[in-house]
């Protein structure tokens, strides 16, 4: 309760994750934390993408560039470019170490059967991270954004991980069910933060959103009718 008696106010804060576009030039191989550029032709993609994006949003990215190269394409596909966008180091992908660099598929034919990422969270990948250690990095820096940007929207550009560990720490800090679900390249989270005194929860509207699929199924639906379709209507 407030001093006069009344409820406190609640504020919501939501997240809306983007993840980075598609890897073309890592040759089927671990990249981690290696600083790879990613593919952005593709229009319709970037464009189904910024129309659902809030416009009054503040920008955040991870500091590796095929993150901003992702929110460059949505913002030459029609969204109003921002006057900054935050790059947050913590947002950046897991580090690999020694793995980054290998073959990908080989890779994981080689691990124990069940797992849904690299290797068990508390493992560290030689000379990189663990999973675990990424989760910690990523969840400090969304409390603390959460709170300074409070009751607005955020657009965060990220990596599989870092959205992954997003959706464990909306779970109520359950790591290993946020690494059961798929994270798609481009892909929109959003994952809202209400506050209400010293109580707050986390709600998930959507995870792992495509928007361009719902746009070609839309222009599927309103396409004139080829000129078979349309004799077979007069006949």
């Amino acid at each position: 309760m407030t001093g006069d008696g009344s409820k406190p106010a609640v504020v919501t804060t939501r997240w809306w994750w983007v993840r980075h576009a598609p890897v073309r030039s890592d040759g089927g191989n671990i990249y981690g934390q290696s600083d790879i550029a990613c593919d952005t032709s593709d229009r319709e993609v970037f464009a189904a993408v910024a129309k659902i994006l809030p416009r009054s949003a503040v920008w955040y990215a991870s500091n590796l560039m095929r993150t901003h190269q992702t929110a460059e394409a949505i913002w030459q596909a029609g969204f109003p470019r921002p006057a900054t966008m935050i790059r947050e180091a913590a947002f950046a992908e897991q580090h690999l170490g020694q793995w980054q660099g290998m073959n990908r598929a080989a890779f994981l034919a080689s691990r124990p059967v069940g797992s849904h990422w690299f290797a068990a969270i508390d493992e560290p990948a030689p000379g990189g991270e663990s999973y675990m250690d990424l989760y910690t990095r990523v969840t400090a820096a969304i409390v603390r954004i959460t709170v300074s940007e409070a009751g607005r929207d955020i657009i965060a550009v990220g990596h599989g991980g870092t959205i992954k560990a997003a959706v464990g720490l909306a779970l109520g800090g359950l790591v290993e069910k946020g690494l059961a679900f798929d994270i798609d390249n481009c892909s929109v989270t959003r994952l809202d933060h209400i506050a209400s005194g010293e109580t707050s929860l986390w709600r998930l509207p959507m995870v792992n959103q495509q928007p361009w699929i719902a746009d070609a199924a839309h222009r599927a639906m309103h396409q004139p009718a080829g000129p078979e379709v349309m004799t077979s209507k007069l006949a």
